[in-house]
């Protein structure tokens, strides 16, 4: 129940808030329109991804007792959460908001979690007892990119209908089994509300969908998911704990080391958004859009329960 509640908390309120989020995205125009790029023919709300902050928010006022972990999430998310709505508004107007202000407020935001002591120190030494404790410019600039990409990796894989909701969802999983199995109960509570909050989301957003959650969402999920990894699996710093988020977050990194690879390949630049993602792979080769999800949730499913077995070895 010290779970349950949360999560359920959490699934209720998106549940309750994306109607609402999806009426007032309508009136006020603010829709995602048709594009060469993109995959749907006809405008939809993009105001899912504050029903899902305003969730997740409340949840973790509500329910997490570790302060430090909370203003982390919650200060550092509510800044991507608006810089993601501003760059959402910007596509409601079909233009592109500059990458520069959003690279610098990125690498800021990923530096937030360290001012609260969630951080990656160092690594247990394989050979002998003790640990190998990282300098300090390691620990900020391995925490930093860590932060850095999963909060870009799960924006660059929200391209398909219920992809990154149910990708988040099935990492968030993972993490909060890892988080139970160790112990870990604010990592687990936070994992458990973005369990809820995706889930119900992934009702309004599985295909074909009826609101997109935009850069406000996919940014918050990816940073959120980041820092609990930090403050979880990545806290006990064994060689084994380091790759459990990787497994679970499988399918973005995987996902973002191909497509970074074939735009190095083609000589173009690694922010400009193309179709070289797997999903749109996958649908190029003949697969729907369903099919293409359901395929890529089934390869996230596996690495999560490699990570599971992983974390259940290292116990």
């Amino acid at each position: 129940m010290h779970y349950l509640i949360p999560m359920l908390t959490s699934f209720i309120l998106v549940a309750l808030l994306v109607p609402v989020m999806k009426r007032i995205a309508v009136k006020a125009g603010f829709v995602d329109r048709p594009s060469t790029r993109k995959i749907h023919a006809a405008p939809i709300p993009l105001l899912g991804g504050v029903a899902i902050y305003i969730a997740c928010a409340a949840a973790i006022l509500l329910f997490s007792r570790n302060g430090n972990l909370s203003y982390a999430v919650l200060i550092g998310g509510t800044v991507l959460m608006l810089t993601g709505l501003t760059d959402d508004w910007f596509k409601t107007r079909s233009r592109d908001f500059p990458v520069w202000p959003r690279l610098i407020i990125y690498i800021a935001v990923s530096a937030v979690p360290l001012l609260f002591g969630i951080q990656i120190i160092g690594v247990s030494n394989l050979h002998f007892s003790g640990m190998i404790f990282f300098p300090v410019w390691l620990v900020w600039l391995g925490t930093m990119a860590w932060i850095f990409g999963i909060t870009n990796m799960i924006n660059f894989i929200d391209g398909v209908d219920g992809l990154a909701s149910g990708i988040v969802t099935i990492a968030s999983l993972a993490l909060l089994v890892a988080a139970l199995v160790k112990r870990q109960e604010d990592s687990a509570l936070i994992a458990g509300i973005l369990v809820g909050a995706c889930l119900a989301f992934l009702a309004f957003n599985f295909y074909p969908a009826k609101i997109f959650m935009g850069d406000a969402g996919a940014i918050f999920l990816g940073y959120t998911i980041a820092v609990v990894a930090v403050d979880g699996a990545f806290k006990s710093a064994t060689f084994i704990s380091l790759l459990v988020p990787v497994l679970a977050l499988g399918v973005p990194i995987l996902d973002t080391v191909i497509v970074f690879t074939r735009r190095l390949l083609k000589g173009g630049g690694l922010h400009r958004a193309d179709k070289l993602h797997t999903h749109h792979s996958l649908m190029q080769w003949g697969l729907s859009q369903t099919q293409t999800v359901s395929f890529l949730y089934l390869i996230g499913a596996l690495f999560s329960l490699l990570s599971i077995i992983v974390v259940l070895m290292g116990v």
